[in-house]
């Protein structure tokens, strides 16, 4: 039996929620991302519904597939791949941050959970450790940091909170 395709913009809001659930879920769980026939049985639905459904996350969100695959390579806060920004969570690391601006989110994920976000520094010689629980920050290594981004934060120039 042929896979019947699907318009990946007309699933409804609630099948993208729900996916994303299931997803984020699987992440907070294993440290691993589904792969669309995962997410076809947790979600009860054909794989390439799932295939779609990933895909059209994906095009909405800042998260993507490894290029030519149909593996989630990122799916915000988290990397499905290994970046420089490793997640422990009470002292087990099985998690990787998107970046290190998304890497201070992990935290809602895990309620009541110490989270340490450990990374070299980019531009000096200085590991960076950061510990959170909650809204809480527990400890930060070295005292100060500061994040650094090429993109344009707030939009274009003019509608910039800050200049």
């Amino acid at each position: 039996m042929a896979a019947e395709l699907v318009d990946r913009d007309q699933i409804p809001l609630e099948a993208l929620d729900s996916a994303y659930a299931a997803i984020m879920r699987e992440i907070v769980a294993t440290g691993v991302a589904p792969h669309y026939a995962e997410l076809a049985q947790t979600l009860g639905v054909e794989p390439m519904r799932a295939k779609a459904v990933i895909a059209r996350i994906i095009d909405l969100t800042p998260g993507w597939l490894h290029p030519g695959t149909d593996w989630i390579a990122s799916f915000p806060p988290f990397n499905n791949q290994p970046t420089q920004y490793r997640v422990s969570v009470d002292g087990e690391q099985r998690w990787f941050a998107q970046c290190g601006f998304e890497a201070l989110a992990v935290r809602w994920l895990f309620p009541g959970k110490t989270v340490t976000v450990e990374a070299p520094c980019l531009v000096g010689d200085e590991p960076l450790r950061i510990e959170m629980r909650d809204e809480e920050i527990l400890s930060i290594e070295p005292a100060t940091m500061v994040g650094y981004t090429r993109s344009q934060v707030g939009g274009d120039a003019a509608n910039r909170p800050f200049r």
